[in-house]
């Protein structure tokens, strides 16, 4: 039986959340933020499995379980389980791995002993059609 090499590949992004992106009391983020780190992530995914950007087709079962604040490291993370002829679904998570502590300075921060998980979705993203022409 063909085992589909690409499933299992699994692709991290790290980011800082600025205060710039900060919408809501007490320095919340909306989450649309968490989508768009998705949908690079997802592009790092596409390149390395088909030498191209792709594109983001769908989000589906997208769940927002914790805030992420300004201040917050979140790491993103995309693992392909699924292959189509020219989709590939995707298992994306979003987890705090540092937080900001504006109530002890205005600077202070701190690794978390284990990260938080603040979204989860599924995603599918299309890449061009390659195969080669009769």
């Amino acid at each position: 039986m063909y085992e589909e090499p690409r499933t299992g590949l699994a692709v991290v992004h790290r980011r800082y959340v600025p205060y710039s992106h900060a919408h809501y009391a007490g320095h919340l983020v909306d989450g649309a933020y968490v989508l768009g780190l998705f949908g690079d992530v997802a592009t790092e995914v596409c390149v390395r499995t088909d030498g191209d950007e792709g594109l983001f087709a769908s989000y589906s079962d997208v769940q927002f379980v914790a805030p992420v604040h300004a201040g917050d490291v979140i790491e993103v993370e995309a693992t392909v389980t699924r292959v189509g002829r020219r989709s590939r679904e995707l298992a994306l998570v979003a987890r705090v791995v540092c937080r900001g502590r504006a109530d002890q300075s205005d600077s202070a921060a701190e690794l978390l002993a284990e990260p938080l998980l603040v979204t989860t979705a599924t995603g599918t993203v299309v890449v061009p059609d390659r195969s080669p022409v009769d």
